[in-house]
């Protein structure tokens, strides 16, 4: 079918001329496109840099998973959405909360806004963390490779993925968690053609492998397979990420390079006066640790944050320490749900809180990590071309469906497949 333009948080959306695929590749550096590319192992992607679009854009910091997917999917930064991390500390009741609830997002979602409006609509995440925002108020398919044998139509719009897909759920520390993604993407959109389908994996390989790794290229040949499918099947494909990714270790040695927060407020400033909140803290810590390039800190007193403001300024491996106000004005964040101080690790460091806290016996690599700024470059990738896109534009990933909606331009048979 056809519609007319939506409209949700701002922004006002064309209806898809042709089916639209959107994918966040979780932690996808724009280098191992790249470097998978310069190895002949992408030929669908490098066609797509040569003759669609081709560019770099800025995710959301914190640069981790569930703000970037929910500003993807709103269209909004998370100012607006309300989803400041994967965790985060709520002072009205003392406790410590996994932001992976949909009664914490603060708007719609323009998926469900397009469902309304009479679009079919297909989200597959990879895992089930993320599912329930991702399909907040979705009258759709929504579901996670993680929990697909437990798909119903009530619960998730779908019953028989493991079937219909043609291979078991996988382990969700695998490479194979985000290929179930797009196997059952392809499969969804032979039978039922849906108008707008989102895919977003996870970043086990990137958390392990460098880009240009054999491994690295592995997972990125797979998906290009895929990708390369969906447009036969006449879709415009748009790739973005949600966050890219860097080693965080000593490369002599492998040992992780981390600032343990909370040792050092306990230390300054004594136990017990400042709490330490890492949001990059999920239920899936093996290849990360919660150990990521951002963290926010709970103080207070005034006296104690110019205290540790200059203290930590001054160390080795911090980038920046910013007051509230600062922080949430610069990265668009809900001040409510962010600390008195953000800090921002460098390139190659990580924030922790107590030594004794972090379980890093998952490591089975050097550790690659993200969460800063330095992990916000991504890349910004349709199929079609995109003439009145100005050159210059300042791309935020979360205008992906701003890109492929009213800007792509999309060949008459594929419109024509789409009728």
């Amino acid at each position: 079918m056809t519609g007319n333009p939506v409209s949700v948080n701002g922004r006002t959306y064309a209806w898809p001329q042709a089916p639209v695929v959107v994918v966040c590749v979780d932690g996808s550096e724009p280098a191992y496109m790249d470097e998978a590319i310069a190895a002949g192992r992408m030929p669908w992607l490098a066609g797509v840099c040569e003759s669609g679009t081709n560019r770099i854009a800025d995710c959301v910091v914190p640069s981790f998973t569930n703000p970037n997917n929910i500003s993807i999917v709103t269209g909004a930064p998370p100012s607006v959405h309300g989803i400041s991390g994967n965790f985060f500390y709520n002072p009205a009741t003392g406790e410590e909360v996994m932001m992976n609830d949909p009664k914490f997002m603060r708007c719609g979602t323009l998926l469900a806004t397009f469902a309304d409006a009479g679009a079919k609509v297909v989200v597959v995440t990879a895992k089930d963390k993320l599912r329930r925002q991702l399909g907040h108020k979705l009258n759709g398919v929504c579901f996670s490779s993680e929990k697909a044998d437990e798909a119903t139509l009530g619960e998730n719009g779908i019953e028989g993925v493991v079937d219909l897909v043609g291979m078991p759920v996988p382990s969700v520390y695998s490479a194979e968690l985000s290929e179930f993604i797009f196997a059952a993407g392809v499969k969804i959109m032979e039978r039922d053609r849906p108008d707008i389908m989102y895919l977003s994996t996870t970043d086990y390989v990137q958390h392990k492998h460098a880009p240009g790794s054999p491994l690295a290229n592995d997972f990125y040949a797979m998906m290009d397979g895929y990708w390369a499918q969906l447009e036969a099947l006449g879709c415009t494909v748009a790739l973005t990420a949600d966050h890219g990714m860097n080693a965080k270790h000593d490369p002599a040695t492998g040992e992780v390079n981390v600032i343990y927060l909370q040792d050092l407020m306990d230390e300054w400033l004594g136990a017990a006066t400042a709490r330490v909140i890492l949001p990059i803290t999920d239920p899936y810590v093996v290849h990360h640790g919660a150990l990521g390039s951002y963290a926010t800190i709970y103080l207070g007193d005034a006296a104690a944050r110019e205290t540790v403001t200059e203290k930590l300024s001054a160390m080795d491996g911090v980038r920046e320490v910013l007051t509230n106000a600062a922080a949430c004005d610069r990265f668009e964040l809900p001040s409510e749900r962010v600390g008195d101080l953000v800090v921002t690790g460098e390139k190659h460091m990580t924030l922790g809180s107590s030594a004794d806290k972090h379980d890093l016996s998952g490591l089975t690599e050097p550790l690659r990590s993200h969460g800063g700024p330095t992990e916000q470059k991504v890349p910004l990738i349709c199929n079609r071309a995109t003439p009145s896109l100005a050159a210059d534009a300042a791309l935020r990933n979360f205008s992906v469906f701003d890109v492929v909606l009213n800007f792509a331009e999309v060949p008459a048979q594929a419109r024509g497949a789409a009728e």
